[in-house]
């Protein structure tokens, strides 16, 4: 320990240096909240179409753009043709299934555009996620999702 002697007219201050030790004990908490906070898709309403923003808030893709997940429960067998359009960003669309593999994924839509145009058949009934993203950097903005169930053409 260091001590110092100061007079400050005519008393004498001495000041000792100290060395302060704090130990923390922790304690755990539990409240009633989903047990994962930081990942929380997105209901997709039963219209199952949605006009939403892709933002830098989003998760981050890793390769310098954002995506941003729609929960839809589907049943097996359903056919699905799922739209993805944006005048913002280079629209990539994914179909995750509930163990979390990808089912489908389609970058450019089939009339050379941007947008992206998914159809998939659904092999198990459960919660999937749709992901919209951006391809590489190319960004935010707005965008439309549309997820169609398809129905087979009666014949007649």
């Amino acid at each position: 320990m260091i001590s110092k002697a100061f007079a400050v007219g005519s008393r004498k201050l001495a000041i000792a240096s100290a060395t302060v030790v704090v130990i923390g004990f922790g304690t755990t908490v539990a409240f009633a909240q989903p047990a994962n906070k930081l990942y929380s898709p997105i209901p997709l309403p039963l219209s199952n179409e949605i006009s939403d923003m892709l933002s830098d808030k989003d998760i981050p893709t890793g390769q310098g753009g954002y995506a941003r997940d729609y929960m839809v429960k589907l049943s097996k067998g359903d056919n699905l043709a799922i739209d993805l359009v944006s005048e913002s960003f280079d629209a990539i669309i994914t179909l995750l299934a509930p163990d979390g593999t990808t089912v489908a994924e389609n970058d450019d839509g089939p009339d050379g555009s941007s947008n992206s145009l998914l159809f998939t058949r659904v092999s198990e009934t459960g919660s999937y996620i749709v992901r919209v993203r951006s391809f590489g950097e190319t960004g935010i903005g707005a965008f439309k999702l549309k997820v169609t169930r398809l129905q087979p053409v009666k014949g007649g």
